[in-house]
Formats: structure tokens, sequence, C-alpha cells
């Protein structure tokens, strides 16, 4: 068992110290996948990756119950979904600033699910997102890791206890979906 897993099973317990242990572990990894994060936003994004991640753990240990997580991948899925919605939430307070505006929607595959940068565009990818897990929850958790959490596809697929053939497949549906919905296509 790791260090990473076995401080994730102390948070969860709740013991005491274990926070502050977990988060000096991860701190660096996480503020790496902020960075990848924001270095997808527009250039006149004004969070920084140290910001997104203390936002992103306040989100995930505010208030009075110790979250539990189930591991690893359950810790970095959790951690990717907090840097999402923040992320989320900075892109409609800045729409709402500017009172509206057409949505624009266009390029290749990638660079429809992993480089929204305008407000307009991260909004359009959470919803549809969000529609993709309605129908496939554990494909849109592979989207998340891969691209929120940064984790590779063999990373993600034991993360999701998948097989990498299978992780594969997801990752290649979820992304075929997720430009169809985009673009206004029907998705199965």
């Amino acid at each position: 068992m790791t260090e990473l897993t076995q401080l994730i099973e102390l948070v969860s317990k709740g013991e005491r110290g274990a926070t502050d242990s977990l988060i000096a572990v991860v701190y660096d990894e996480l503020r790496q996948i902020a960075a990848q994060h924001l270095a997808h936003e527009s250039s006149a994004h004004t969070l920084q990756a140290t910001a997104l991640v203390h936002e992103a753990f306040l989100r995930l240990f505010a208030g009075n119950t110790q979250p539990r997580f189930k591991g690893r991948g359950h810790f970095f899925s959790a951690a990717s979904e907090a840097m999402r919605r923040i992320l989320v939430d900075h892109a409609r307070r800045k729409k709402s600033k500017k009172r509206g505006g057409d949505s624009a929607r266009g390029g290749q595959v990638e660079d429809a699910i992993v480089m929204a940068g305008s407000p307009d565009e991260i909004l359009c990818v959470h919803e549809a997102l969000d529609r993709l897990a309605e129908s496939h929850p554990q494909k849109a958790e592979v989207v998340k890791l891969r691209y929120f959490a940064g984790l590779t596809i063999h990373e993600t697929a034991e993360a999701l206890e998948l097989s990498v053939p299978t992780a594969n497949r997801y990752w290649a549906f979820a992304k075929a979906w997720l430009f169809d919905d985009l673009h206004g296509q029907p998705s199965d």
C-alpha cells in the first residue's frame, strides 16, 4: 500500500493531522494538474494554479464532515471535479459580467473537449459532460480523470478498476460523444 493510499484511508477515518499530511504529499501533483487546466484557459484568465488547488482543497475539506475517499482514484476524481466546478463557477461569473453572448463552438475533437477557454466554451463542455454522465457515468469518469485529474490512460484504468483496453474504448467513446453533443449532432 502506498503512502498516498494510507493517508487517504487515514483522512477517511478522521485521523488528526492526516489531512495536512495528505496535502503535503499531493500538493505538487495537484498544482501541476491545475497548471495544465489553466494552460488551456484564455490568456486573460485570472485564476492561478496555486489558488485553484487551494480552492479545491477548501471545497473538499470544508464543513464538519470528513470526506471519505475509496482510494487514490476516488481522491483524484474528487479533486478534479472540485477544480472543474471552480472553473465552471469562474466562467459563469465572467459570463454574467458580459451579460450573454453567442456560444462559439468548433475545432477538432481534442480541442472541443480539452481546449475550452472562453466562459461560453467552458460552460458548454461542462453541460455536455453532465449529459454524458447521465447516460454513461463511467465514461464521464474517464474524461474527468484523464483531463481534469491529468491521469494517464493506465492510471485511469487502475483508478476505475478497468482494463487498459476498456479505458481506451471508454475514452474514445466519450470524446466522440462529447464532440457530437457539442456540435449539435444526436448522440447515442
